[in-house]
């Protein structure tokens, strides 16, 4: 095989181990297929978050088997860890790799020494991801991850720091660290360390790149990560909260251990001291025993929360759980209430891009194909911009234009001095 196609379902962990296998694929003369349905190596990163997961993953195996079929098929991921077995009995699927072999999977696929890069690991992605924890040891009542990413590890911070410095000097503006459960970095380390100590460590690492955190859990931000995510010129100004609902009742029901007024607190810190930023958060509707009026507690909450868009998830009962055998919320009702919360999302994330509205932001090339090259800007704003002479991957300064309900418009514009802390200049409107 001369070729290999990745798709990752699901998590931005996922997305990180997917984007260091393309790196190690290419160092041994694989050459990327963006397509799975022309790829002679095809890896299937599955997530079983929710039940929709699991039918898109099977769905996308199947397609890739019927479409595909000389392929050497390798399927791994929390799906494949929670039944192996069903995936081992489909009839063209090569090996079926378990979540503690993940990271040596391309060792594995191909023994022996890396010999040639064949590409430019940028045209596999136009921003580097960095796994630097794994595994979770929390039990919300909702979540099977903990079963099957198994305890909390992380990577050493030397380690990360080398890899740090390999993916800058490879040119990546941006540099995505992910993790299972992020904010529990290096609690297992000896000595101990901590998310903030290795972003503080990061800092240090010359060079012109950001980096951008991936979820993070409200429970366990304590002041000097606050002030260091909130101060740091080298951190994007975005930060994606793990909220899961605004109901003391439900989070207290979920296992979460907190309520929805500390979650404000947290969003209050971040709005004051890093107002251009933007705040995500993910929520779940129709978690069992969630009623009325704990939904509406929910929607004032975020309705009255400084975010700039909200990731709305309905309740999938996970085998495993301790939710799974609690009486369900009806679909229909799941469905309402999720339809509700997603036109909340977009109507505040129109606000948040009015803001920017007439102004210069830095950002970082990600698509160039079709009628409008996009760029991705330190607090998450993807504008629109027309075709020019870039390429996927490059920083460039861009100039919000127009604002629209479901996108955003902009030019990229000649370079000037460096920019300002969080990634802005004065646009003198």
């Amino acid at each position: 095989m001369d070729s290999f196609s990745i798709r990752n379902f699901g998590c931005r962990v996922n997305q990180a181990e997917g984007f260091g296998w393309a790196h190690e694929f290419q160092k041994r003369g694989l050459r990327h297929e963006e397509n799975a349905g022309r790829g002679g190596l095809v890896i299937v990163n599955t997530c079983t978050l929710t039940g929709r997961a699991d039918r898109d993953a099977r769905k996308f195996i199947r397609k890739v088997l019927r479409e595909n079929p000389s392929a050497k098929v390798v399927v791994t991921g929390c799906l494949a860890e929670r039944d192996p077995r069903e995936f081992e009995a489909l009839p063209g699927i090569w090996k079926v790799v378990p979540n503690r072999e993940k990271d040596a999977l391309p060792g594995r696929l191909f023994p022996g020494a890396a010999s040639r890069v064949t590409d430019d690991i940028r045209t596999v992605r136009a921003r580097a991801y960095l796994k630097v924890q794994d595994g979770c040891d929390w039990a919300c009542a909702f979540c099977v991850i903990p079963s099957v990413r198994r305890r909390s590890s992380s990577v050493p911070g030397d380690e990360i720091l080398s890899r740090v410095r390999d993916l800058a000097g490879l040119g990546f503006r941006e540099i995505v660290l992910t993790g299972i459960h992020l904010c529990s970095y290096g609690n297992d380390l000896r000595p101990r360390s901590s998310l903030e100590g290795l972003l503080g460590r990061i800092e240090d690492i010359p060079g012109d790149f950001r980096v951008r955190l991936s979820s993070l859990d409200p429970r366990l931000l304590p002041q000097p990560l606050l002030e260091r995510l909130t101060s740091s010129p080298k951190i994007c100004p975005h930060f994606h909260l793990a909220l899961q609902h605004g109901s003391d009742e439900v989070l207290r029901a979920m296992g979460r251990n907190s309520t929805a007024s500390q979650y404000r607190e947290i969003m209050e810190y971040f709005s004051r001291a890093a107002p251009q930023a933007a705040l995500g958060a993910d929520v779940i509707v129709g978690f069992p025993g969630e009623t009325d009026d704990d939904f509406r507690a929910a929607e004032d909450f975020l309705a009255a929360a400084p975010l700039a868009y909200v990731h709305v998830f309905s309740y999938s009962p996970r085998p495993g759980t301790a939710a799974f055998s609690l009486p369900p919320v009806d679909d229909k009702t799941k469905r309402m209430r999720a339809v509700r919360l997603r036109d909340l999302s977009k109507r505040k994330n129109l606000e948040f891009r009015k803001r920017f509205s007439g102004d210069v932001l830095d950002g970082v090339v990600i698509r160039t194909r079709g009628a409008n090259v996009e760029v991705l800007t330190p607090n998450y704003v993807a504008v629109k911009t027309p075709p020019s002479a870039v390429r996927k991957g490059d920083g460039v300064r861009v100039k919000i234009t127009e604002v629209r309900e479901r996108e955003t418009l902009g030019e990229i514009i000649p370079p000037c001095p460096p920019l300002e802390k969080g990634g802005y200049h004065d646009a003198g409107k």
